[in-house]
C-alpha cells in the first residue's frame, strides 16, 4: 500500500460545520477534485455501511464507489474507495484549531494492475497526483465554505 495525504486549516469555521459540508454529498461537485456528478448516495450516509457512487469528468477516474467503514461524528469519516484502477482506505478527520478546523485526508491506496514498473510508476507519478488531488479537494472545500470563487 502507498499513502497520499493532505492537511489544511479552514479558518473561521468549526469542525461541526466543516464535517456537515464534507458529508453533504449534494455539494461534493463543488469541491471534490475531479468529481463531475454524484450518481447515488445512501440515505444514511455517512453512517458505517452506507455508500456513495460518483463519476469523474471524462479522462478521469470513471465511476468511484465510496463505502463508509467507520464514522465518529465531529471527528472522522473512514471509507473504502474503489475505482477502475485503485482500491483505497480513506480517512478524513476534523480537529478543532484556534480560529478554525484542521482537516486531514489520508489515502492508503493500492494500484489494481501490477507490473514490473508499478512501484516506480507509483513513486514518480501516482503518489504525487493523488496528493495534489487531495490538496485541491481541501482548497475547494475551504473556498466553498468561505464563499470565495475557486
Amino acid at each position: 500500500m502507498s499513502r497520499a495525504s493532505a492537511s489544511g486549516v479552514i479558518g473561521g469555521v468549526g469542525p461541526g460545520a466543516v464535517e456537515a459540508a464534507w458529508c453533504d454529498t449534494a455539494r461534493w461537485p463543488e469541491f471534490v477534485d475531479g468529481l463531475a456528478r454524484v450518481l447515488a448516495a445512501g440515505p444514511t450516509y455517512p453512517e458505517a455501511g452506507s455508500s456513495v457512487e460518483w463519476e469523474s469528468f471524462p479522462a478521469g477516474r470513471g465511476k468511484v464507489l465510496e463505502t463508509v467503514t467507520g464514522y465518529e461524528p465531529g471527528r472522522l469519516v473512514a471509507s473504502r474507495v474503489e475505482d477502475e484502477s485503485t482500491t483505497a482506505r480513506q480517512l478524513v478527520s476534523f480537529e478543532d484549531s484556534k480560529g478554525g478546523t484542521v482537516v486531514t485526508i489520508e489515502l492508503d491506496y493500492e494500484l489494481r494492475q501490477r507490473g514490473p514498473f508499478t512501484a516506480l510508476t507509483d513513486v514518480l507519478f501516482v503518489r504525487r497526483a493523488q496528493s495534489d488531488s487531495l490538496r485541491r479537494t481541501l482548497l475547494g472545500l475551504e473556498q466553498m465554505l468561505s464563499g470565495s470563487a475557486p
